[in-house]
This record gives structure tokens, sequence and C-alpha cells, in this order.
């Protein structure tokens, strides 16, 4: 991995590493819809949990191409929304204890493990634009490369 890639995620650790809220955009049926989620970044994904019932678990079946955004849309992330099961599934051990564990009370508040109907959702970032500290970033992450320039929101 290059080092202005490694800067860029240790930026994104911290800005995203916590429970932040975003749009999540999707798509059934050729039809957009947005809504507001609740999510977790981690190693080059997002992640947000809903019930397996849910519209946006129906959508991503349907199409599993969705895009992440901040309110003022300066931070958009695009990628692979995957759903990978009940966070008490062993594989999912390592990002629930994140998720459950980040400080703030909001896990222990919305999650009701005993349903079984709790999944959780990665979302596998393809690319993305963001920014940091007046620097832009369109990001590759399958390629881990990176393109910086000048970048002042409202300018």
């Amino acid at each position: 991995m290059n080092k202005e890639f490694d800067k860029m995620q240790k930026i994104l650790k911290k800005e995203f590493g916590k429970h932040r809220k975003m749009y999540l955009a999707t798509s059934f049926n050729d039809i957009p819809k947005v809504k507001i989620v609740n999510t977790y970044y981690w190693d080059k994904s997002f992640y947000l949990i809903t019930l397996e019932s849910s519209d946006i678990v129906q959508e991503i079946i349907n199409n599993q191409n969705v895009c992440l955004c901040t309110t003022a849309s300066f931070h958009k992330f695009y990628g692979e929304g995957i759903i990978i099961g009940h966070p008490l599934k062993v594989e999912n051990k390592e990002i629930r204890d994140l998720i459950s564990g980040a400080k703030s009370n909001w896990y222990a508040e919305h999650c009701d493990e005993s349903d079984p109907e709790l999944c959780l959702i990665q979302v596998k970032l393809t690319t993305a634009f963001t920014y940091a500290n007046k620097i832009g970033y369109n990001v590759n992450f399958g390629t881990n490369e990176l393109e910086s320039f000048c970048f002042t929101p409202f300018s």
C-alpha cells in the first residue's frame, strides 16, 4: 500500500470509525431510494445493522450497487452491499466487537441480539470522494490508489 493511501485510510478511520449517520442510496426496480443509516467504517468497508425483512436488505438483494454520503455530500462512497448475517455469527465477531465497543451506547440501545432477523450489511468500498484538511481524495479501493488535490468546500 502506498503512503498516501495509508494516510487517507487513517483519516477515514478517525472520521468514520465510530457510529456515524450517513445517507444510503439503493435502487429497487430502477427506482432510487435514500435513507438515513448509522454506519461504522473499518478496513475499506462501512457496516450497518438492520433487520433481514427491511427494505434495505430487499433492495441490496435486488441490486448490490450502493452509495453512502454525508449530509453535505462532500464525502461520497460507492460500493457493493453485502448481507453478512447476524452479528453473533462467528465470522462476524471482529466487526461486532468493534461496533458494539465503539464509544457510544448506540449498539446496546438499538440492537436486540436475541432477534434472529438482526443482520449486518457490509458496504465493501470500490471508489470514493472524500476530503480532510483542505485536501480532496478520489480513491480507488480496489487498486489502493488515490488522487489528491486542493479542495475547500463552499469556497
